[in-house]
């Protein structure tokens, strides 16, 4: 099986977000699957995905100020006409991707206890952001 669609998630403001839950809610043929895996797609340059801790808030905060501290917007960036915080946006995309592959059982998602899957927004105001998602499985 074969199933494809695309996910909008709401638009955040800068910084790390869980968004395991809204991804879920979405995903109408996650139950059809016993075994399989979910393939997840971020249609953005200046956003990314990745998979984290999903309990405690402030680790979510603390990536955040890692990454202002690596990746300043105050640095000589030749690409800027799209604002300050664009091209470190686009450095922060690809130091942490775009896309995600996970193990599908039982029609849920073979995460760690504590993994969750978080949306990285590196624009002051990104707006809504698509997610294709691919789920292959029997």
């Amino acid at each position: 099986m074969w199933y494809q669609q695309t996910i909008t998630l709401s638009a955040k403001p800068r910084g790390f977000h869980l968004v395991t839950d809204e991804i879920l809610e979405e995903l109408r043929r996650l139950s059809d699957v016993q075994v399989g895996q979910l393939h997840l797609l971020l249609q953005h340059t200046s956003a990314s995905l990745t998979l984290n801790e999903n309990c405690d808030p402030t680790v979510r905060s603390d990536m955040e100020q890692h990454f202002l501290r690596t990746v300043p917007e105050e640095a000589a960036w030749e690409h800027d006409y799209e604002g300050a915080d664009d091209m470190p946006a686009h450095v922060k995309s690809s130091l942490l991707g775009v896309s995600l592959l996970l193990p599908v059982n039982r029609g849920q998602l073979v995460l760690g206890r504590w993994q969750g899957i978080w949306l990285g927004e590196h624009r002051i105001q990104g707006g809504a952001r698509r997610i294709v998602a691919t789920l292959q499985g029997e």
